[in-house]
Order: structure tokens, then sequence, then C-alpha cells
């Protein structure tokens, strides 16, 4: 219980950057045993996942709408009849908000006619399915997306080089980076938005490979966190 305690998965799921890995953590652990843990753990988990459902309206994107969708498939396998539908019923209403508020937002976008440079930067900062999304956007969304600079940073993020036999001028990280997501054939193979912080023997959702904590920000210097796999955690 107090395990469950420290992943802080609560704290995940109110960040939109770490809401799907959160959202998936939860669904691994109801489908590894939902029915075999503690009365108390159960309770944790029910409430986490009514937050992540009451939370999804908030975030407004892909990777939030498809971890959220992968957490109910989990919710209705394994929950007791009565917190089943207690958790659809949440859902439910979450994607009519999030239908609203989608609708809303498409009805005053113009898509703005930046540089492809900017455009470029802006995409850095999300992560893969929200690359995909936005490449069906517009044509000059479309070829922002492919620059290669932006899928060797995500393939950096996810994999490892060792997995690579050559690498060369032109590369392409775009398809690189689909071959190896094959490879692992499931999302939850990618790595979880955790690290293990030596320093303060724990499992942490991590800030840019660095622990959060800044006394072992301070301790480790520039040297980055393990990265966890969500089975791992």
């Amino acid at each position: 219980m107090m395990r469950y305690q420290n992943l802080m998965v609560g704290d995940g799921l109110s960040d939109h950057r770490l809401y799907p890995f959160a959202c998936n953590e939860l669904s691994s652990m109801i489908d590894l045993g939902y029915s075999q843990f503690p009365k108390d753990l159960k309770a944790f988990i029910f409430r986490d996942s009514l937050s992540a459902f009451r939370l999804l309206p908030d975030l407004n994107r892909s990777a939030a709408v498809s971890a959220a969708n992968l957490l109910l498939k989990s919710v209705e396998s394994a929950f007791p009849k009565q917190k089943k539908n207690l958790a659809i019923v949440q859902f439910k209403q979450a994607k009519v908000a999030l239908k609203r508020r989608t609708k809303s937002y498409v009805d005053h976008l113009e898509t703005p006619s930046l540089p492809q440079d900017i455009l470029v930067q802006i995409f850095s900062l999300l992560d893969v399915s929200s690359l995909l999304s936005s490449s069906h956007i517009s044509r000059s969304w479309n070829l922002a997306t492919h620059e290669g600079s932006l899928w060797r940073s995500l393939f950096d993020l996810h994999f490892s080089h060792d997995v690579l036999n050559h690498v060369h001028p032109g590369f392409d990280w775009r398809e690189a980076f689909k071959n190896e997501c094959i490879v692992y054939n499931s999302s939850k193979m990618l790595r979880s938005g955790r690290g293990y912080c030596s320093y303060c023997d724990t499992v942490v959702w991590h800030d840019n490979f660095r622990c959060p904590k800044k006394q072992c920000q301070i301790e480790a210097g520039k040297v980055p966190l393990d990265p966890m796999l969500t089975h791992q955690v």
C-alpha cells in the first residue's frame, strides 16, 4: 500500500505531460491482478481511475484520450459491477465535455502561417501521439512534423541507439522510430516518464531525466536518472 502511495500516481494524472504515463501505469496494475490486491489498494486505484476520467476534458490531447481509453478497457475487465458502472459514467461524462470543448476550439481555430523552423520548435514540445495528430492539420504542419530532428529526439527519449546498425547522413529517424515501435509491439513498452534516483532510492516522475528533488539534483549534477519502462514500475 505504501509502495503505491510513493508512486504518486495522482500527481502524474494532474500533469498534462505525465497524464498518459500515469493512465498506462494504472491500466498495467489493474491488468496484472486487481482482484488479488488488498481492499485498501483497490480503493486507491479506483479513486485514481475516476480522477483520470474526470481530468480528461482539461487535457484535450490525443495521447491523453488514447491512454484514458486504454484505462477504461482495463476497468471494464477487472472492476466489480458497481465500481465499473461508476467509472464508465465518469468516462462518458468526460468524453461529452471533451467533445464540447473540442468543437468550440475547432470553430475558432485559424491555422497560423508560421515559418517551418518555428513550427518545428513548437512541435518539439509534443509527445508522439500529439505530433502525429498535428500532421493532419495542414500541409505545412505535415511537412514540419516530418523533420528528422523531432524524431531523433523522440528516439533518444524512448529507445537506445544500440538497436541501430547504421546511422548515416540523411538517416530517416521517423522511420526508425516507427520500426522500433513495431518491434516493441506495445506502447506500454515505451519509457514510462519515471526514473530511478539512486540518491534518494526512489522511483520518481523525472523532470528531463532528473529527480524533481532539489537536493538530489545538486548531488547528481548532470548525471541523468535511469529511465524505466511501464512494466518495470
